[in-house]
């Protein structure tokens, strides 16, 4: 880790009524005395004069927070400048803070590396504090917050050291191989052990994805014959013009895509072009995109013009609504009618979208499987467990290496262990000042 003290703006776009400046590292308390008039006590506010070190000319007055290491964000002495959020004002500070020979501009998440290589949070932590920020919608918001206050945590954490409690077990075998009744005591201890947490974790597995969806979003594939309304039902949902719309079949050539906000849960609506045989090679293309957006959707709605008399082809998706479209006269039917022109039937298809969403993703658990590495890991772990608990497998030392491995893909997931490549990739998506 480098020895750098490191700054950034951590608030959001400029301008704004308040910025931010974050400072962190070993010059901090020197390089801020010389911006302020004297540190405020720890973890109390104090209104300062913030001035160019060089000439003393005032910069700004702002709220100065002092934070000393251990006790901050980062693990490391920090201090926060809460000023007026103007461009020139905070280009100026964070321009005097450069003049020092130890301090840098901080790197996209570069802050929440040092808080995780300082222990003060892990892995999924961190991933949380992101998530948190991007969230967009309540249920996003609600399953970020655990995440961040350290309910994944938790859970892995306990499974691993249980793993390797249970290796320790397994390995007494071993130790006490000349003992009489002790060995076989022990290891059954471990094997039930093993076979209670394994399922604790398959059992994990099997959301039906519910974490990843409500953190990427619901996808809805709209699709149908060319011209069957999907693109004016697009901009209907979205309440604004986002997709072409002509009385000319096969408009659409490629997949547009809307991120709505529905019930709380975040959808991602696209428009795919129309189906049907076509020699020209664009819309051919298009028709085997939406083919494919289909094969990936949480859920197809198939548009059906009214007035066509065609019968609907073999649908083998999934989840599938049969909406007709176009039924501007009355939508009485129990069948499922719209009209975007009359607005006819609108409510009811949205009651049917939000009957999905509740189905797939109504759940009071906050402590969700949110991201595929965590799911690739654990799958990972079970298959080591798997492998433990084979009957034929007799080699004990075997065994406990295997458990070794089970514990180390639980390690991967909170930083525990072997995660030097990921580090990169993580922090990366990071905002600069997080």
């Amino acid at each position: 880790m480098t020895d750098d003290t490191i700054v950034a703006l951590s608030s959001g776009h400029l301008p704004s009524g308040v910025a931010v400046i974050r400072i962190s590292g070993s010059a901090c308390r020197d390089v801020s005395q010389n911006l302020i008039s004297g540190l405020p006590a720890p973890r109390q506010a104090a209104l300062k004069s913030i001035c160019n070190p060089l000439n003393n000319e005032e910069l700004d007055r702002g709220l100065v927070i002092w934070f000393p290491g251990p006790h901050s964000f980062t693990g490391e002495d920090c201090v926060e400048l809460q000023l007026h959020g103007g461009r020139a004002v905070v280009n100026a500070v964070l321009n005097s803070l450069c003049e020092f020979e130890t301090v840098r501009l901080a790197e996209p998440g570069e802050f929440s590396r040092r808080a995780f290589e300082n222990g003060k949070l892990d892995l999924t932590e961190i991933e949380g504090i992101a998530d948190l920020v991007s969230s967009e919608t309540e249920a996003q918001r609600k399953q970020a917050l655990a995440q961040s206050r350290g309910d994944s945590r938790e859970t892995y954490e306990g499974w691993r050291k249980r793993l390797i409690h249970m290796r320790a077990l397994i390995e007494a075998e071993l130790d006490f191989s000349e003992e009489e009744d002790i060995p076989e005591e022990i290891s059954k201890e471990g094997f039930d052990q093993v076979l209670e947490l394994r399922n604790e974790i398959q059992f994990h597995l099997s959301d039906n994805r519910t974490g990843e969806i409500i953190r990427d979003g619901f996808k809805i594939a709209l699709m149908g014959k060319p011209n069957a309304g999907k693109s004016s039902l697009l901009n209907a949902l979205a309440k604004r013009d986002v997709a072409i719309v002509t009385h000319e079949a096969g408009t659409t050539r490629d997949v547009l895509d809307v991120h709505l906000d529905i019930d709380g849960y975040a959808v991602i609506l696209s428009d795919t072009a129309g189906i049907r045989e076509s020699d020209n090679i664009v819309e051919a293309e298009g028709i085997k995109r939406a083919e494919i957006r289909g094969s990936e959707a949480d859920l197809v709605i198939w548009l059906k013009d009214i007035n066509d008399t065609d019968n609907i082809p073999e649908l083998e998706y999934e989840n599938v609504i049969i909406v007709n479209s176009k039924d501007d006269d009355s939508c009485v039917s129990n069948e499922l009618s719209i009209s975007v022109e009359s607005k006819n039937g609108l409510d009811r298809l949205l009651l049917e979208i939000k009957k999905y969403l509740d189905q797939k993703l109504g759940t009071q658990d906050t402590n969700l499987i949110s991201r595929m590495r965590y799911r690739t890991a654990l799958e990972e772990c079970v298959n080591h467990l798997d492998f433990v608990l084979d009957q034929n497998l007799l080699d004990i030392e075997l065994k406990a290496e295997t458990l070794r491995h089970a514990s180390d893909c639980i390690g991967r997931i909170t930083g525990k262990i072997d995660v030097e490549d990921l580090l990169d990739v993580i922090f990366s998506e990071f905002c600069v000042g997080k």
